[in-house]
């Protein structure tokens, strides 16, 4: 297996079965974590660990797949040609001294700056490799309520979770953030948690304590993991691993069903009971885990609210740009219960106003950016942003929001045709008013918020995970899956979910790019069109590969 490895070019590799390996050993990780199999585990983790399929996955995900900017670390290098991606996967070694990070901020919704931390592309190779061996085994041990930065689950996961447990009886919640999770994690307590493997345990530990470069300085911060890498989120879920169980009430079935829920995204989490002095005493209790950790909550975004009823000034709860409420409908709109009580309340979850409120601002900014535009132009600008929001929010009461969003982008864009007209273009504001206020370019007409169709997101099942083995189940998720654009989905059930070009199956994590068959961008039949993995998408226009 490992001699059909060994190749002198990069673009010979054969990575379907580069994939399958890397995949094969994740599989049983994973098995053997939820059997507890320790000694297995660890076995099999070291195999991976030295194994050529996975170091060369890892160079390919780090120097390839990344399709974001491309930012560099200390040494200045932003990308590597295709042999010396081939010269760092042979070469890679966990023993190597750990190079400084750059520190970089960029701008928060709340005005505020987040410190990024960007290590060098050697380092991201290496912790992305550290992350193909730890992410298998975590992911047979994390709480079924946890939902970021974890494979194959999402917000929208989160929220369908948090409806069920609330719609059938108004509940108090706890709503609270982190304070600076990733910059103040106890690194002691964390590597206790980790107990990896020791080659594992020394790298980690050497990426916690390498220097920050800010500027011409380099500083050493004595608690948390820099944000930026591939693995500072695993580590992170894996500090606050362990908070649901704290909160419960009993090991029993009993208790547990009468123990307060915990769900969590990140560094943000809610806590949900009917009794508000049972929610206090999990609060305090979760205030302790936290403090082992060296973690408090953050006092400004920590409250009590109560689903139903106002209390304390609020009246529900904002989670993840969503806003949730219950209200009180008549008697004749109530909803009977299997017990047969009467359920006189509906539970609404709706778009946040700071959501709609920022999505409005940026049309308001791309109009005004594009004053002296053609119309078509700007339909293609708006276009892509209108419709990528509304899918986000298309599985929840959205209905309303999307109606009222688009009469104000309506009322955006008459000073903007106005403008136009000043400009000799009378036409283009004459068709806007008498096509329904919809601007027309041609074929190409503006898309409203309102042209989305509401749908319902089916939520994952507890403690499923991509590495279980499971497919089908996975495949047909991922048709689903809230941000998978329409287009792509009816690719993807066409090719039933696998790689038009490699045929093997798509992931959640995995890059998914339209490929023009006749390699015409301009020719946009539904039959020229095939998805590809995002790696599949270089070889095809490299021209050095053939579909096999």
């Amino acid at each position: 297996m490992a001699a059909a490895l060994q190749t002198e070019s990069w673009e010979q590799i054969n990575w379907k079965l580069v994939q399958k390996n890397v995949y094969r050993l994740q599989k049983r990780i994973y098995q053997a974590s939820r059997k507890q199999e320790w000694q297995k585990v660890r076995n099999l983790q070291r195999l991976l660990l030295h194994s050529k399929s996975a170091k060369l996955l890892a160079t390919r995900q780090v120097t390839q797949d990344n399709r974001g900017k491309k930012t560099a670390g200390v040494d200045g290098k932003a990308n590597l040609k295709p042999t010396e991606r081939l010269a760092l996967a042979n070469t890679l070694d966990l023993r190597a001294k750990a190079d400084p990070i750059r520190r970089v901020y960029i701008p928060k919704a709340n005005g505020e700056q987040r410190a990024l931390g960007i290590p060098t592309i050697s380092e991201r190779v290496r912790m992305t490799l550290v992350k193909l061996v730890l992410e298998a085994e975590w992911e047979a041990k994390f709480e079924p309520n946890s939902y970021g930065f974890r494979p194959g689950r999402s917000a929208h996961d989160a929220m369908m979770a948090i409806y069920l447990c609330i719609n059938k009886t108004p509940k108090y919640v706890l709503d609270a953030d982190i304070e600076k999770c990733f910059d103040k994690i106890d690194r002691k307590a964390l590597l206790n948690k980790l107990s990896a493997i020791p080659s594992i345990q020394r790298a980690v530990s050497k990426w916690l304590k390498s220097g920050i470069m800010h500027g011409d300085t380099c500083i050493y911060p004595e608690a948390g993991t820099p944000q930026g890498s591939s693995l500072s989120p695993l580590l992170a879920n894996v500090a606050l691993h362990g908070m649901e169980s704290t909160v419960q009430l009993g090991s029993s079935q009993r208790a547990l069903a009468k123990s307060p829920r915990l769900y969590r995204y990140a560094d943000d989490l809610l806590l949900i009971h009917p009794n508000l002095a049972i929610l206090e005493e999990a609060k305090a209790k979760l205030e302790a885990f936290l403090a082992g950790l060296g973690l408090k909550l953050k006092p400004s975004k920590t409250r009590i609210a109560h689903t139903l009823k106002p209390h304390q000034g609020h009246h529900g709860f904002s989670f993840l740009g969503f806003d949730i409420r219950q209200h009180q409908v008549s008697k004749y709109k109530a909803r009977i219960t299997k017990n047969g009580k009467s359920s006189a309340f509906t539970t609404l979850i709706t778009p946040s106003k700071e959501a709609q409120q920022k999505q409005l601002f940026k049309l308001k900014v791309l109009l005004r950016q594009h004053r002296g535009t053609a119309v078509k132009d700007l339909l293609n600008k708006i276009n892509p942003i209108i419709r990528g929001w509304s899918n986000y929010y298309r599985y929840v009461n959205a209905s309303k929001a999307f109606t009222q969003l688009d009469w104000l982008m309506t009322r955006q864009l008459i000073p903007w045709l106005k403008w136009r007209s000043k400009k000799g273009t009378h036409k283009a504001c004459a068709l806007f008013f008498k096509n329904g206020r919809r601007l027309k370019d041609g074929k190409l007409s503006l898309y409203r918020h309102s042209d989305t169709t509401i749908e319902r997101h089916v939520k994952v099942k507890g403690h499923k995970s991509p590495f279980d083995g499971d497919l089908l189940y996975w495949s047909s998720r991922l048709g689903r899956s809230p941000e998978m654009p329409p287009s792509k989905a009816k690719l993807l059930k066409r090719q039933k979910a696998r790689c038009w070009y490699c045929h093997l199956p798509f992931a959640s994590s995995d890059i998914m790019e339209v490929h023009h068959i006749d390699l015409n961008p301009k020719h946009n039949s539904y039959n020229n069109l095939a998805l590809v993995m995002g790696h599949c998408h270089d070889a095809l226009h490299r021209g050095t590969h053939s579909k096999s």
